[in-house]
């Protein structure tokens, strides 16, 4: 069995790293900021997209996204905490499964959080947004994942707290779980999966069952 995890909402919360690291953005090319209600409705999309549709103008984009991932690197593991479940569910899937993440964050950033919360070495892939031209929701993370992974008929379940993740699943032609300690609702997650809990550790215990 393969296990691919996204990451924000699903292992680690970096909500305040995210909204506190676009408003500094914000504070450098603007004088009008977001609100972290409208930051926190886009998390999961790639940056580019999260400040279009933030209002950013097209050609000033690019200039957003650099500076925020200039300070992102700086603060990312002082504002990011792993959630509760996590160390567990990463620890049990490992007994059943081999581990992936894939991920719209910055993968390089990405790999530094795993390394510093003392997880990384438990996955034997790590997809992020350089590795691919088309983000989640499209196959192509999951697909990459899969191939680096040089999967052939292992069962491939992809876990995640939003609609980009389990669209992203359908999409590679792999199962999906939701789980509901991120950022979209139930009812968002139930358009995409039938099978929905708390958490990454209630996942993993479900298809560890499953395997009995």
């Amino acid at each position: 069995m393969i296990i691919l995890f996204d990451l924000d909402g699903t292992l680690i919360d970096s909500t305040d790293a995210i909204v506190s690291t676009f408003h500094y953005s914000f504070d450098v090319h603007s004088a009008v900021h977001p609100s972290d209600e409208a930051i926190m409705a886009l998390i999961g999309y790639p940056l580019d997209i999260m400040y279009a549709e933030l209002g950013v103008a097209e050609e000033k984009v690019w200039d957003y996204v650099a500076t925020y991932k200039e300070e992102y690197r700086k603060i990312s593991t002082m504002k990011t905490e792993l959630l509760a479940c996590a160390i567990e569910a990463v620890e049990k899937a490992g007994e059943i499964a081999t581990l992936g993440i894939v991920t719209t964050k910055t993968g390089s950033y990405s790999e530094i959080l795993m390394e510093h919360f003392g997880l990384m070495h438990h996955f034997k892939v790590l997809i992020g947004r350089e590795h691919v031209e088309n983000p989640k929701p499209h196959a192509e993370p999951i697909l990459k994942a899969l191939e680096a992974l040089k999967h052939t008929t292992e069962e491939v379940w992809m876990i995640g707290d939003t609609k980009l993740d389990l669209i992203s699943a359908k999409n590679a032609k792999v199962k999906s779980i939701g789980v509901l300690s991120g950022y979209d609702t139930q009812e968002v997650l139930r358009e995409h999966t039938e099978i929905i809990f708390k958490d990454a550790l209630d996942a993993i215990d479900f298809l560890t069952k499953s395997r009995k």
